[in-house]
Parts: C-alpha cells; sequence; structure tokens
C-alpha cells in the first residue's frame, strides 16, 4: 500500500463547529501522525483562552493570537495534523503563508444550520452574540472564498462522519510509492 509522504503537514481550516478536532483526532488514529488542536495551541501561546483574549483586548488581540497559532504549526517539523483557528484567514498574509507552505490544506465546509447545532450548546464562542446563526451566516459569505483561496481540498461535512471525511483526505494526500 502507498502511504502518505511523512514530512507533509495536514491543516484543517473551516468555521468554528465545522468538526477540524473531530477529523483531526480520526485523522492522527488513522495516519498515526499527531493532532495539535487550534484552541490549545491558542490558548498555550497567549495564555488564556479566545474567550478571554477577545474581553482582554478585543477582537485585533485576537487575530494576533490566531496569527501566533498559524506560525507554531507551520513551524513545526515532520507530519502533523493542525487545526487552524477559524480566523486565521482574514489576513492577507495568513492567507499566503498557508498556499506557501508544504501543506495539505482541507476546508470542512458546514453549512451555518448545522454549525449552529453543533455549537448551540458551547459558551467557548467568543463572538456568537445574542442570535448565533445570522452570526454564522455573516461570518460564513465573509470567509467563503478565503477558505476556498487557501484550500487544497474541500470536503463538505454535513453530512459525514468524521471517519468519513479523514478517509477522504487521507485518499486525496501525496503518497510516497
Amino acid at each position: 500500500m502507498n502511504e502518505p509522504l511523512t514530512g507533509d503537514k495536514v491543516l484543517l481550516i473551516g468555521m468554528m463547529g465545522a468538526g477540524k478536532s473531530t477529523v483531526g483526532a480520526a485523522l492522527a488514529t488513522r495516519l498515526g501522525w499527531p493532532y495539535l488542536d487550534n484552541d490549545l495551541l491558542l490558548e498555550r501561546t497567549s495564555g488564556a483562552t479566545a474567550a478571554e483574549v477577545l474581553a482582554a483586548g478585543g477582537e485585533q488581540a485576537l487575530r494576533a493570537a490566531e496569527a501566533r497559532v498559524l506560525t507554531v504549526m507551520l513551524a513545526l517539523p515532520g507530519a502533523v495534523i493542525g487545526g487552524l483557528p477559524a480566523g486565521v484567514v482574514l489576513d492577507v498574509s495568513g492567507r499566503a503563508r498557508i498556499i506557501a507552505s508544504p501543506s495539505h490544506v482541507v476546508w470542512l465546509r458546514a453549512t451555518p444550520a448545522v454549525l449552529g447545532r453543533r455549537i448551540a450548546t458551547s459558551s467557548l464562542r467568543p463572538f456568537l452574540g445574542a442570535d448565533p446563526l445570522v452570526v454564522l451566516r455573516r461570518m460564513a459569505a465573509e470567509r467563503q472564498a478565503m477558505y476556498a483561496e487557501v484550500a487544497d481540498q474541500v470536503i463538505d461535512v454535513d453530512t459525514l462522519p468524521a471517519s468519513a471525511v479523514a478517509s477522504l483526505i487521507v485518499e486525496a494526500l501525496p503518497v510516497r510509492v
């Protein structure tokens, strides 16, 4: 069997609730590569959760913390799976760094209705406000072209289990023959 190249990175992008953490864990199990979660890395690099960073310093501070997570992910040696913060694509230089990286970038695309259901009980989503579905629709519309710009692979995840998404990613990875 051909195996994925061991020096490659898989970067998972998408809106909050798209399944980056769940798919990342399934993919890590499948490939035997480490998975690094964006929320955990943001907390480790900034000393606070995304909600705490936003509350203390506003959106600019949150975007700077997300940029640091991207820097850490891109600097890691060897094979790794990384979930990127959802807003990292908002910055032109961040998108350029993602595109220039030797990574397989997968956009986990979900409809706002599905995203809303998945994150309905989460208190860790600092941007949602009083009407999460309206905010998710606006964010999805604003970010769609940016996610598409950096993605090597797009997977519509609304109805797929994480194991099926992981299989689709593995099938699309460059292989060592």
